[in-house]
């Protein structure tokens, strides 16, 4: 298994709509309502998926789609920004370490093409599986955040993990 990233072509929208607004593929972390058909395609058009601000890229294995990471751009100050960073992994795929391999490489990625010290994902805490697969690509738990996000109906409480630069050198 060798995942790799790829720009996100106009075949890869429906797929990409199927993981954030198909309950049966969200996954239960990621199940927030279904969502406008047409945003993904407008979004496409506008700017191929990538901005300074943040992107979407295709998470693949050979020639099939896995799933898809995204990542915005968070002001720290008026003289730094750091960027915050997550993925879904079609229901299909997941279990096999696309996860674990793709966070590393969208670190690489964010490290090697842009000046950012850091890198911030967040999951719920409930999440085991997406923990485990932050913390084998090198992220640094921080701490618990409570009550942040609105799923289901109720709060529920996160996960905050972060990788700077340096941590890269840290790792074999």
């Amino acid at each position: 298994m060798t995942a790799r990233l790829r720009s996100v072509e106009e075949d890869d929208l429906p797929f990409l709509h199927r993981l954030t607004s198909d309950p049966d593929s969200t996954g239960e972390f990621q199940w927030y309502g279904f969502q406008n058909p047409h945003r993904m395609r407008e979004r496409w058009q506008d700017n191929g998926m990538l901005s300074d601000d943040g992107g979407i890229l295709i998470i693949a294995n050979g020639d099939d789609r896995v799933g898809f990471v995204s990542w915005g751009k968070q002001v720290a100050n008026r003289a730094s920004y750091y960027w915050s960073m997550g993925l879904i992994v079609a229901p299909e795929q997941r279990g096999q370490g696309h996860g674990t391999q793709a966070h590393r490489l969208l670190v690489r990625y964010l490290f090697d093409h842009s000046v950012a010290n850091r890198i911030e994902a967040s999951t719920e805490i409930t999440n085991l599986a997406e923990q485990r697969a932050l913390e084998k690509s090198g992220f640094t738990r921080e701490g618990v955040l409570r009550g942040c996000g609105f799923r289901a109906g109720q709060w529920h409480d996160g996960v905050l993990y972060s990788m700077i630069r340096s941590d890269l050198d840290e790792k074999p």
